[in-house]
């Protein structure tokens, strides 16, 4: 199975708190940063409650 990159491109600030906890959990804490998650179904749901604040990439 590949792995996901995830960046971090829009800020959490006035954001719901249940989407603060997303980027958290996801291991993005700055503007920029990235992790690399696995792709499956519990980390592609995460992602898409936040799509609008990340870039979606595949990893290598």
């Amino acid at each position: 199975m590949a792995n996901i990159k995830v960046t971090l491109i829009r800020s959490v600030v006035g954001r719901p708190q249940n989407q603060r906890e997303i980027v958290k959990s996801l291991g993005l804490t700055k503007l920029h940063s990235s992790a690399i998650v696995p792709n499956n179904a519990a980390m592609r749901g995460a992602i898409r409650k936040i799509n609008h604040l990340v870039d979606v990439q595949e990893a290598e």
